[in-house]
């Protein structure tokens, strides 16, 4: 085994995993798989992640957060809330439509990941509803949006355009017509909550 020619870093095996599952898939990718992809002993990844589930969950949450990230600049954003929750969902469609159609295999992975690791894929959707009541706060503090509870309304804009960033639909994701009936849902949704 060669040595490695920069420092093992939690980073760098999480990287590394994401290829070993690309290629392998969740049913064959093992740690000696990520180990040999880095030239280095199991041993040594086992020293960042503690078992094979940690380094799945890992790799999962990474893979989750990476969204969850850009969705955050919107909802913090300081625009219009209608256009603040326009662009989030949005954003989330068009994220979830390009990890589903770019790289398939590894969405297909991830899909069995996350079926995986309910705690990771809870954790990311609390964050994402979280992110949509600031948004809907802000609305309804500026009289933009009538919401009694902005938690509930968040969840119930979550929950009704869960086609549109649900891995269960993503089949549906390139099909004609798709994107109006996203933008149907979310002005209707708009709709719902303005003063």
């Amino acid at each position: 085994m060669a040595p490695p020619t920069e420092t093992l870093t939690a980073e760098r095996i999480l990287e590394a995993t994401e290829e070993v599952l690309r290629r392998h898939g969740p049913a064959k990718a093992t740690v000696v798989d990520v180990a040999r992809a880095l030239g280095v002993s199991h041993g040594s990844v086992y020293r960042h992640f503690r078992t094979k589930a940690a380094l799945r969950e890992a790799v999962t949450k990474r893979w989750l957060d990476r969204t969850s990230e850009k969705l955050a600049v919107i909802a913090a954003g300081d625009g219009a809330p209608e256009q603040r929750l326009r662009a989030w969902l949005a954003a989330l469609f068009e994220a979830k439509r390009h990890k589903a159609g770019d790289d398939p295999e590894l969405f297909a992975t991830y899909t069995v990941l996350t079926d995986e690791n309910g705690t990771v894929v809870g954790e990311h959707i609390a964050d994402l509803t979280a992110q949509l009541t600031r948004i809907i706060e802000t609305g309804s503090a500026s009289g933009a949006f009538t919401a009694a509870d902005p938690a509930a309304a968040a969840r119930a804009v979550f929950q009704a355009t869960g086609r549109f960033h649900d891995p269960c639909y993503a089949r549906e994701w390139q099909g004609p017509g798709i994107q109006d009936e996203f933008e149907a849902v979310v002005d209707l949704l708009v709709r719902g909550l303005a003063a």
